[in-house]
C-alpha cells in the first residue's frame, strides 16, 4: 500500500490516496472543466481550448460542453455581463477595449454587445473623468503638451475614444487653470 501512497503522479497518490483507475475521456473532460470552473467562470470556448490541449476528443469535449450548459455551469452571456461589470469598474476599461478582451475569450459577437449595453457613454465618461483625475497628480510639474499625452495615452490603452480622452483631459487642465487653447 506504501507503494502508491508515496509518488506524486498527476492522478492521485496525493494526501495517502492510492491511484484510480483510468477514467474515460468523458470522464476525463467532466474533472477538467469542473476543476476549472471551481476557480472561477470560464467561456465554453476556454474549456474548449483546454480540452483540445489536453487531448479530449472533440466529439467527447462538444457533448460534455453542451450537457454544462444545459445545467447552467457554462453562461457565455453571464459571463460578459459580469466581466464588463467587474474591469469597467476594476480597471476602468471603456467598451473598446472591453469588447476586444471578451472576443479573445471566444464570447459571441451578439453577447459582447449585449454585456457593453450595460455601460452608458455617461457612465464610461465619468470614469474616464475618475481616471484622468487620479493621474493629474502625477503630471503637475510636467509641461502642458507633455501631460496631456500621458493623461490621453493613457485613456487610449483603456480603450476610450480619442475625441472623449481629449474632452476630458481638456476639461481636466481647465479645472486646475492649466491653458489648453489649440486642444481639440
Amino acid at each position: 500500500m506504501r507503494e502508491q501512497e508515496g509518488g506524486g503522479g498527476s492522478r492521485g497518490g496525493r494526501e495517502g490516496r492510492p491511484e484510480l483507475p483510468p477514467q474515460s475521456p468523458e470522464e476525463q473532460a467532466r474533472a477538467i472543466c469542473l476543476r476549472l470552473l471551481t476557480g472561477s467562470p470560464r467561456t465554453r470556448r476556454q474549456l474548449a481550448d483546454a480540452l483540445h490541449k489536453r487531448g479530449i476528443p472533440e466529439e467527447v469535449s462538444q457533448q460534455v460542453l453542451s450537457r454544462y450548459e444545459e445545467v447552467g455551469l457554462i453562461d457565455d452571456a453571464a459571463f460578459a455581463g459580469a466581466w464588463v461589470e467587474s474591469r469597467h469598474r476594476g480597471r476602468g476599461l471603456a467598451r473598446r477595449a472591453l469588447a476586444q478582451e471578451l472576443r479573445t475569450k471566444g464570447v459571441h459577437a451578439t453577447l459582447v454587445e449585449e454585456a457593453l449595453e450595460q455601460l452608458d457613454s455617461e457612465q464610461e465618461e465619468q470614469t474616464a473623468r475618475q481616471l484622468v483625475e487620479r493621474k493629474l497628480r502625477s503630471t503637475r510639474g510636467l509641461e502642458r503638451d507633455k501631460r496631456i499625452r500621458r493623461l490621453a495615452g493613457m485613456l487610449a490603452r483603456k480603450g476610450y475614444p480619442e475625441g472623449m480622452a481629449l474632452r476630458v483631459v481638456r476639461r481636466a487642465l481647465e479645472a486646475e487653470g492649466e491653458e489648453t487653447d489649440g486642444l481639440e
